[in-house]
């Protein structure tokens, strides 16, 4: 799982070209929008089709656990590990 987090975090990095961010400071449960690392509704979208492409997962717009998947790095590797979508 330590390996997912690590992939997950660099591609928030990347996807999202957080010039002033490193994968390595990324808290795995920090919130990823609002007062933690900060991303938006945009960065959101960005995200979700970076995680399709990665890992093959898909989000839909009408599912309220969205936000829950989201929250952090953390919930992002237990969603994509229980979806089958983990490395």
């Amino acid at each position: 799982m330590d390996n997912l987090k690590q992939q997950i975090k660099e591609l928030i990095v990347n996807a999202l070209e957080l010039e002033d961010i490193r994968p390595e400071n990324i808290v795995d449960s920090e919130p990823l929008f609002g007062e933690g690392l900060g991303l938006d509704s945009i960065d959101a979208l960005e995200l979700g089709v970076a995680l399709k492409k990665t890992f093959g997962i898909k989000f839909s717009a009408e599912n309220a656990d969205n936000k829950k998947h989201f929250a952090s790095v953390n919930a992002l590797a237990d969603y994509i590990e229980n979806t089958g979508g983990g490395a």
